[in-house]
């Protein structure tokens, strides 16, 4: 996440369907929310396993019937990847 563009430009940029780094960071805290509100009813060990089996849904889902990927195997070491470094990244943060 690196947008260097001013908040006018983000802006814009967001009124023509671009996803800008504030944009993809107010998405991402609405999964967190519903993560959160769950967690009152459901075990975390439990949640964070549904999590990553609807992300794995919605990816394959993705990839499948929108980029149309027809070789699966890179797109899983891609999507992989960027797993790891996201993970990595959080685990590596002290205020989580």
């Amino acid at each position: 996440m690196d947008d260097k563009r001013n908040r006018k430009e983000r802006r814009a940029a967001e009124a023509q369907g671009e996803t800008t780094d504030r944009k993809f960071l107010e998405i991402a805290d609405k999964f967190i929310d519903v993560a959160n509100r769950e967690n009152q009813s459901v075990n975390a060990t439990d949640l964070h396993m549904a999590f990553l089996y609807a992300a794995a849904r919605y990816n394959a889902h993705v990839a499948k019937n929108i980029l149309q990927v027809d070789e699966h195997e890179p797109y899983v070491a891609e999507m992989l990847k960027s797993y790891q470094e996201m993970l990595r990244n959080h685990l590596a943060d002290p205020n989580v």
